[in-house]
């Protein structure tokens, strides 16, 4: 396959490098590269945006995983979870966008570390022709519900 370059756009900025990543109550902030702050207009009317971000701290490269981290559990394909072990380790979550000022986001719910290199910024939700695209009837699978205590 042919290799390609990609540029942040950004970074994360964490309180503190202890902080929890999956502390989804937590504040982040995203700093935006300043020649990048027009760029980011009308981004603060959106109370939901998606990060995308390099997991560049992430060392496993195994991509088989055991969900929740069980042993005893029966592994899946890496593209099955949300593990941050994939071969391009690529990050996606959609936070709440807080508030901006100038080149600076502040967002609720990102799982990144302080410094991780963020690519790119999407609003939520997705939109064609002016209909919005949300998704309500999903299924996931039984491992999940059953690791997760999860009732849908």
């Amino acid at each position: 396959m042919k290799e390609f370059q990609i540029k942040p756009i950004g970074y994360v900025e964490r309180r503190s490098v202890d902080e929890d990543d999956k502390d989804r109550s937590l504040i982040s902030k995203i700093v935006i590269h300043e020649s990048l702050t027009k760029a980011l207009e009308g981004i603060e009317d959106f109370s939901h945006i998606y990060i995308i971000f390099w997991m560049d701290k992430i060392k496993d490269t195994s991509y088989l995983h055991h969900p929740g981290k069980k042993l005893d559990s029966k592994p899946v394909g890496i593209f099955a979870t949300r593990a941050p072990i994939h071969p391009n380790p690529i990050g996606l979550t959609l936070v709440e966008l807080i508030k901006r000022k100038k080149n600076v986001l502040w967002v609720k719910g990102l799982d990144a570390y302080d410094t991780t290199p963020v690519l790119d910024i999407k609003p939520y939700p997705d939109w064609e022709r002016g209909i919005c695209i949300t998704i309500n009837d999903f299924r996931i699978p039984k491992w999940l519900k059953k690791n997760q205590n999860i009732n849908l």
